[in-house]
């Protein structure tokens, strides 16, 4: 099957303690729109598509050393929207804190205000992404600024929004348990093993596509997930790509007699590392 990677995704929903100095960062270094401020809650996206929930929470605490969120992946639709975006951040004097060539993608990676892991990359087209003995390669090689930036003229002016078709291409989980988590994405959502690295890393997706769940033991290995109400990931909304994966989920979740909150089209449930999803049908 070829690659499929309609946006599957929003929104994320992080808790937050200053919604303000948030929804400012998202509007002005990130390029999202707000789109429905509602008293301690915002919604923010591209055209009229929610990527990102902001709820706030004055009191809520740090984290801490615990399972949530890596980051999620704010997938742009084209080589030159990553380069227009990469000079509105130098521009507005925004600090990147990575990026890579991982072979199917640029990525550039950077945190919000609350610390909170921000991905933003463009995919190569999928027949130019790499395999060996049928199975795909990623690396993390240096990004090619200077070709990236050529992408765009010199006297290009900057557009400070995401343009018209950008996406959320993945979100990437702290896990205390690698196996298990794998065994959970896998085995229960129903999703593809694509790559996995060594012990402490794999990525899975449906429909072929590189990954829509990134899962890593990094910084959170036999960790707990963070307390109720911390600041950082609420939930991440997944709808479904088609009804036939659907009724395998329901059917895992069944079986495995996995806690869960179930309506007439939605179950709300957690990863073995307390990430919690609300996954929509189709």
């Amino acid at each position: 099957m070829s690659v499929n990677n309609k946006s599957i995704f929003g929104p994320v929903v992080l808790t937050v303690r200053n919604l303000a100095a948030m929804v400012a960062f998202y509007q002005q270094s990130i390029g999202l729109k707000l789109l429905e401020p509602s008293g301690n809650i915002a919604m923010m996206g591209v055209e009229d598509r929610c990527l990102l929930t902001l709820k706030e929470n004055p009191q809520a605490k740090p984290a801490g050393r615990t399972t949530g969120l890596y980051h999620f992946a704010i997938l742009l639709p084209s080589r030159a929207a990553l380069a227009m975006h990469l000079r509105h951040l130098i521009q507005n004097g925004v600090a990147v804190q990575g990026a890579a060539d991982h072979l199917v993608s640029e990525a550039l990676y950077l945190a919000d205000p609350e610390g909170n892991g921000i991905e933003i990359y463009r995919d190569r087209p999928e027949h130019h992404w790499p395999r060996a003995n049928g199975q795909l390669s990623m690396a993390s090689d240096p990004l090619d600024f200077t070709g990236l930036l050529a992408e765009l003229g010199p006297h290009e002016a900057i557009v400070p929004t995401l343009p018209a078709g950008t996406i959320l291409g993945h979100v990437h989980f702290r896990v205390s348990d690698l196996a298990a988590a794998e065994t959970f994405y896998r085995d229960i959502l129903a999703m593809d093993l694509q790559l996995r690295f060594g012990h402490s890393a794999a990525f899975l997706s449906y429909h072929g596509y590189h990954h829509h769940v990134g899962i890593n033991t990094w910084e959170s290995l036999g960790r707990p997930p963070a307390p109720s109400g911390a600041q950082g990931l609420s939930h991440v909304a997944i709808t479904v790509p088609d009804r036939q994966l659907w009724h395998r989920i329901e059917a895992a979740v069944k079986r495995e007699n996995i806690p869960m909150v179930r309506t007439d089209s939605t179950l709300e449930l957690r990863d073995p590392s307390g990430n919690a999803l609300i996954l929509t049908s189709p």
